[in-house]
């Protein structure tokens, strides 16, 4: 079975534990425009088993551009230009356009390439300390939501994994290496063109 990209199939307090924590978050978003690193990626079952890896590069500029370019086992790449989302299947030659809008924000995307207004979609609470990470939780307000949960972990405020479970029971785990804050990123990074011969697919919701 094909994997189920993490935008493909989706488009953080204690009194005593809260500080560390949420100021992680905080510092993330506030001080984070920008940022570019490689990530793997695996979808797990309700049971825990493995059902799909795949591994790639990923970018994004504040608020809402956003580049994610999935190199294995199949090539996908998905491109946020701050309006619309351009999804491409490189094996089934298509590419589909999607609007960017409100479901950014309710979107586990928003957590990296959203606005700094996160309360406003999210319910954030402290998840503790494990495997050597602060641990945030994030819970869509958005009752319609594709997805249940977010957990993020952070090393000294630097994002190193994402745990984001859908409402079928399903965990997808990206874990991110060599990650970089804030580099100078080229606009052409945010801009996709369909490449020749392929279907384009507009959705207009």
């Amino acid at each position: 079975m094909k994997k189920l990209s993490l935008l493909t199939a989706l488009l953080i307090f204690s009194a005593s534990a809260a500080a560390s924590s949420s100021d992680a978050l905080k510092a993330f978003v506030a001080d984070t425009q920008t940022a570019r690193a490689t990530f793997t990626q695996t979808v797990l079952d309700k049971s825990g088993h493995t059902r799909q890896q795949s591994s790639g590069t990923m970018a994004f500029a504040r608020p809402g551009k956003f580049r994610w370019v999935y190199e294995k086992p199949y090539e996908q790449v998905i491109v946020g230009d701050g309006k619309k989302i351009w999804l491409y299947d490189a094996d089934l030659q298509q590419v589909t356009i999607k609007k960017l809008g409100q479901a950014l924000g309710s979107s586990p995307a928003a957590l990296l390439a959203g606005s700094k207004d996160i309360d406003k979609f999210y319910t954030i609470s402290d998840a503790g300390t494990r495997d050597g990470l602060e641990w945030l939780d994030a819970r869509p307000k958005d009752k319609d939501s594709t997805f249940e949960n977010v957990r993020m972990g952070f090393s000294k405020n630097t994002l190193v994994t994402m745990q984001i479970k859908d409402n079928f029971g399903q965990t997808t785990v990206l874990k991110f290496a060599g990650f970089e804050r804030n580099p100078v990123l080229p606009a052409s990074d945010f801009h996709f063109t369909p490449p020749p011969g392929v279907d384009v697919i507009t959705d207009g919701k």
